[in-house]
């Protein structure tokens, strides 16, 4: 059959400008970020793409992809493994959600899975596949957000992981690495329930991260899992929970050895406190964020996790900050700060910082803008756990401020139309 040319995927690469040598070597690392190993993609198989020789790469390929374009492999010109017609729909065209995107990162490991009547022994390719795994999660995590399906699919792999080392034989270290990405797993199973505003689902994954976590010795993933505990008991209204879980991530010895983990923590941290109406240390713990955060060496290798934290999430998470101390100036200046240096991947993030710039500019009185940038969170993501909230609150303080005005009239119908 003759193949066809990827009109998509050249696309893309002419509007960026990226040569095939360029786009090989940013593949390449971001496997590299995904898996601990350099990957072994060459030009030869980019080109294969581009000619349509190949019209689905592997799991792992379109993670790395993803990762470097922000785009979906469908949105790339590629289409699920198995499916011959390219006319027909793919699952990941789905707006509801994008399965296929999940079934691919099942496969990325799936012989781990497959029952087997021998006992063998475990090793690095294991932890490699389910880090690949782990690494589709994530970027799953950060363009759609915590859906309840993805909740479900991060707590089902993280029993899978269980089980593997209860069948099979290993070393030490691949046991202790093993605990670890279970640990990892039921953190994002925990994340999940947490941004999705299913608080009452996520406490009982935050015992079984902290024991995972113990059993590997995994002080990285411990850091992940008193981060998310402090969120999780922000949203539950319990603010001296919350700062104490984020001290406890502060005081994870992976902070000392690493200004970045240093930085998230504090960040955190000044949210926490602000929640708690105690304005000089929300404000001291942010600047000591930035601090932190411009000691550390941003080319350094880190779990895939941790890939979402950059200075744009620096200044989202002071824009939260300077909300909740009620400074709506402040709070302005980071969220457009996070706007201009957010990754085209982080969808959801993008949908919060807007959320939060409505805020601030409505707490300046300014309404029009406010409706304006409110109306910018796409209809996908508005109903999403923590952007609904911001949205709901906003619609509430709007209605306050204004309730006569064509903005709230608008922006109220604008509401009604995407429900």
């Amino acid at each position: 059959m003759q193949e066809s040319r990827n009109d998509a995927f050249a696309s893309w690469l002419h509007r960026h400008g990226m040569s095939v040598r360029e786009l090989t070597c940013l593949v390449n690392r971001a496997i590299e970020n995904l898996t601990g190993r350099y990957g072994t993609v060459n030009e030869r198989h980019i080109y294969k793409l581009l000619r349509g020789e190949h019209t689905s790469p592997n799991a792992l390929m379109k993670a790395a992809l993803h990762s470097v374009t922000g785009r979906t492999a469908p949105e790339l010109g590629f289409v699920p493994r198995g499916r011959q017609n390219s006319d027909s729909p793919a699952p990941e065209d789905d707006p509801v959600y994008r399965r296929a995107f999940l079934a691919a990162a099942t496969a990325a490991g799936a012989s781990l899975t497959a029952p087997s009547a021998t006992r063998r022994r475990l090793g690095s390719a294991d932890v490699d596949r389910m880090n690949a795994k782990l690494a589709a999660l994530v970027s799953m995590d950060n363009k759609y957000g915590g859906t309840a399906e993805l909740q479900r699919h991060a707590g089902a792999l993280a029993q899978e992981t269980v089980r593997l080392q209860n069948s099979h034989a290993a070393s030490s270290r691949i046991r202790s690495e093993l605990y670890g990405v279970a640990a990892a797993f039921t953190a994002s199973a925990m994340w999940a329930a947490i941004d999705g505003r299913r608080l009452n689902e996520a406490e009982p994954y935050l015992h079984q991260a902290v024991t995972l976590a113990g059993l590997a010795n995994n002080r990285h993933v411990l850091f992940r899992v008193w981060g998310h505990a402090g969120i999780m008991y922000r949203h539950l209204g319990r603010p001296a929970d919350a700062i104490a879980a984020g001290e406890a991530a502060r005081a994870t010895s992976v902070t000392r050895s690493d200004p970045l983990y240093a930085s998230l923590a504090l960040a955190r941290l000044a949210t926490f406190h602000a929640d708690a109406g105690d304005e000089r240390s929300a404000l001291r713990s942010i600047g000591l964020a930035q601090d932190s955060y411009d000691r550390a060496d941003q080319t350094k290798h880190r779990p895939p996790w941790m890939g979402f934290y950059d200075q744009a999430e620096l200044n989202s998470s002071a824009a939260f900050t300077h909300l909740r101390l009620g400074k709506w100036e402040d709070a302005e200046l980071h969220a457009h700060r996070c706007l201009a240096l957010l990754r085209p991947d982080l969808e959801r993030n993008r949908a919060l910082t807007y959320a939060n710039l409505a805020l601030a500019q409505l707490g300046q009185g300014e309404v029009e803008p406010a409706v304006t940038a409110a109306r910018t969170v796409p209809a996908e993501m508005a109903g999403h756990g923590r952007v609904s909230m911001l949205l709901r609150d906003f619609t509430t303080r709007l209605r306050s401020v204004a309730p006569h005005s064509p903005e709230t009239t608008s922006w109220l119908d604008h509401r009604k139309a995407a429900a």
